[in-house]
């Protein structure tokens, strides 16, 4: 007889699972910050971050004090600016609505800005042994192909009968922790997009998709979508050893960050630089195009050095002279990064 789902996965993850990871403490703090920044991000790539993050705030309180251009500069480099922003959201009202204690549920714990369903639970989970099922999209592919799951997960007829599968497999409240790691583990490990390793998975005796050769058609993939093209110069505008940026809108691609003024078209950057920032610039040579790819489109980047003809005075405070390391230090998106770095700049 085939041991429960739980029970096998558990046995799995104590001998093949994930046991060293930075975040795998009880601290919720410190389990939401690694949450957050795993959303859409691997492993490998946030470890750095997340050490270098609680270096500079160690606690919700810590962090919930930071200035925005710190926690920004914190994020840099890794992406979707908008959950370093929900994060530091979050932070502060973890002080207001919470009295500074994180919250334990994961009704209150969602309340958070950038927190959904799946991240609650996995914290809750995680930090205070809640029995609460997660949902991302390592345990969507996991119950898809183990249940033979057809239809677009993203729809909300399939996601419901996922929740309710999700939740039915669960183990006691004490296994909780492992548990979730082990089903984030088994998806991120062995039951893989692309080259599942079928053979070593504790699944494989009941797998509907195993079964029927199905392992690649499960979970069945959203439509793909023509990714949109556009194109922008990026001004990099010099006085002397300094470089001019402009902090973003709060909201938006790169909200909150420090990056090159943009014009449409280098044919009127002068006249368009004049009127925006109260300076003259001339022209130099552009630099070759830089191709930046975002989750929903393709952006091409022009750069367009240009020097300050005249006076270099700056009429707002979001405008700001940078030297070169100050700007690498600085919370700026990976392509400017990308740009300062090069020999000739």
């Amino acid at each position: 007889m085939t041991a429960p789902f739980a029970e096998r996965l558990l046995a799995w993850h104590a001998s093949h699972g994930r046991h060293d990871l930075p975040w795998q403490v009880s601290d919720p703090y410190r389990v939401w910050l690694s949450e957050i920044m795993l959303q859409q991000t691997q492993v490998t790539t946030v470890i750095p971050y997340y050490a270098r993050f609680l270096a500079r705030c160690p606690t919700v309180a810590d962090l919930a004090q930071a200035p925005h251009d710190d926690v920004m500069a914190l994020w840099a480099g890794l992406g979707y600016y908008t959950r370093a922003r929900n994060l530091h959201a979050a932070a502060k009202k973890v002080m207001t609505d919470f009295s500074g204690v994180f919250p334990h549920t994961p009704e209150d714990i969602a309340t958070l800005p950038g927190v959904g369903r799946s991240t609650a639970a996995a914290i809750a989970a995680f930090s205070f042994n809640t029995r609460s099922a997660i949902l991302d999209g390592n345990v969507k592919r996991v119950l898809a192909r183990w249940a033979g799951i057809d239809g677009n997960v993203a729809s909300k007829a399939i996601e419901t009968r996922m929740w309710d599968l999700a939740q039915s497999l669960l183990p006691g409240s004490a296994d909780m922790p492992a548990y979730t790691q082990a089903i984030m583990d088994l998806g991120a490990t062995v039951c893989t997009p692309k080259k599942p390793a079928c053979l070593t998975c504790p699944m494989q005796d009941d797998c509907v998709a195993r079964r029927e050769g199905r392992q690649l058609e499960l979970p069945v993939p959203k439509p793909k979508k023509k990714i949109p093209e556009r194109q922008t110069v990026m001004l990099m505008v010099h006085d002397g050893d300094r470089i001019l940026l402009e902090q973003r809108p709060p909201t938006g691609i790169w909200g909150g960050l420090w990056a090159l003024p943009e014009t449409t078209s280098t044919l009127e950057a002068e006249t368009d630089f004049a009127t925006r920032y109260g300076m003259h610039i001339a022209l130099e040579p552009a630099l070759p195009e830089l191709v930046h790819v975002f989750t929903h489109f393709r952006l091409t980047i022009t750069p367009q050095p240009a020097r300050v003809v005249g006076a270099s005075a700056l009429k707002s405070d979001l405008t700001r002279w940078f030297t070169r390391q100050e700007a690498l230090a600085a919370g700026i998106p990976t392509p400017l990064r990308k740009l300062l770095l090069l020999p000739s700049v």
